[in-house]
């Protein structure tokens, strides 16, 4: 099986696992998030462009900023949703019109 995009991949996994490593530090955790919050949005907003992208930094800037939610792997879920889901579910549905001259 081919991965596309395979550097994508490992930034979101890395990204991630950062992440979720602040929650893991005691009192301190939550104010790392204060500073790991903007620029985790400003980093999904560069990797997915787009619409999807806007959406999905907003997401993430949350995710990061409220309590107990640093265990969601946003970066990899849209990485998946990208790559994975997105192009599955767009090749089921289309249709080909033809026009006979």
């Amino acid at each position: 099986m081919k991965i596309p995009n395979k550097k994508l991949l490992f930034k979101s996994l890395v990204y991630d696992a950062v992440g979720m490593a602040s929650s893991a530090v005691p009192l301190v955790g939550p104010f790392l998030d204060l500073a790991w919050a903007p620029y985790a949005a400003k980093k999904m907003s560069v990797m997915f462009p787009g619409k999807k992208g806007k959406f999905a930094s907003v997401l993430v800037f949350l995710e990061e900023i409220l309590p107990f939610t640093d265990v969601i792997p946003t970066f990899t879920l849209m990485w998946l949703y990208t790559y994975v889901w997105k192009k599955q579910t767009s090749s089921e549905g289309q249709t080909i019109e033809v026009e006979i001259v």
